[in-house]
């Protein structure tokens, strides 16, 4: 089955141990606390994944770095299982390494024992996987609402727990609220949470797909992205200022100018009367052109 490592608690062997305990499986329970704490190599065909798991998605070239990592190295860090029967047990948290450690053929991954209720165990794992793992917005907000519908937490106990301020819980909440499509974005990498947190305050879900779409066409940033969706909020479009319009003497020697150097030059006059002419070029070969004419 498996074999204990050095960390076993008093050095007894496993199956010693899991028959001593067979019946633990709550922290009241006779000899729990012969089973919780304990680091022991457990077979991973005696582990079930965590039905709890808020990830959805693990990146393959991670996961094969990951078990490249644990073939030189070993499982540095053990996962967390809980345990549900004599040989059996249920992965609270780990699953990175739990996948990559099979990837590789692995037989056993260490472990650390817990004992858990369902209700117990969805919180530990929401939580730990809060923060461990580099979750996406979407599936750190879905985590929370978990939270708060099925552990009764309210987001003042959650920021506790989770050890985040209540205003960043009730930001990531508020995400929820954006159209699937527009999650999906976010879950995929296509705009950032920054981008999200803008759109939420689009009310009309047709206006809130049309501003994600011109953000995707034409790459707007966060601050961008922001003040068209002021625009739309107040309705009000901001001009581009008008062009200061050039002295009647500047104007009659523009064309000449530019016909001279062979390119459109640009001239700017302030208030005061002092300008500055701009003169493109558009090569090397342009410019050294433009230099002789200047001698």
């Amino acid at each position: 089955m498996a074999k204990a490592t050095k960390k076993q608690a008093l050095g007894r062997g496993l199956s010693a141990l899991l028959k001593e305990t067979s019946n633990v499986i709550a922290a009241s329970d006779e000899n729990a606390d012969k089973v919780v704490g304990s680091i022991i190599e457990i077979d991973l065909n005696l582990i079930d994944v965590n039905p709890y798991q808020p990830r959805t998605y693990f990146d393959e070239e991670a996961l094969r770095e990951l078990a490249s990592s644990i073939r030189e190295l070993g499982v540095i860090q053990p996962i967390t299982v809980r345990k549900l029967a004599e040989d059996k047990f249920q992965l609270v948290s780990g699953e990175r390494r739990f996948r990559a450690s099979k990837l590789i053929g692995n037989k056993t991954v260490p472990a650390y024992i817990r004992i858990a209720n369902d209700q117990e165990m969805l919180e530990m794992a929401l939580v730990e996987n809060i923060q461990r793992k580099n979750l996406d917005p979407i599936e750190v907000a879905l985590s929370y609402q978990r939270l708060i519908d099925e552990i009764n937490l309210t987001q003042e106990e959650m920021s506790v727990r989770v050890g985040k301020k209540r205003s960043t819980v009730t930001n990531y909440l508020r995400l929820l609220k954006l159209d699937p499509i527009v999650q999906t974005g976010m879950r995929d990498g296509f705009i950032s949470m920054g981008h999200g947190r803008a759109l939420i305050n689009v009310e009309s879900t047709e206006d809130q797909l049309n501003i994600y779409e011109k953000v995707l066409r034409e790459k707007l940033s966060v601050r961008q992205t922001e003040e068209l969706v002021k625009t739309l909020k107040t309705g009000k479009v901001t001009k581009p200022a008008k062009k200061k319009q050039l002295p009647k003497f500047v104007k009659e020697s523009v064309k000449d100018i530019s016909e001279y150097f062979g390119h459109k030059i640009d001239v700017s006059v302030s208030s005061n009367g002092k300008g500055k002419i701009s003169i493109p070029f558009h090569s090397e070969e342009d410019f050294n052109r433009i230099k002789n004419l200047l001698k």
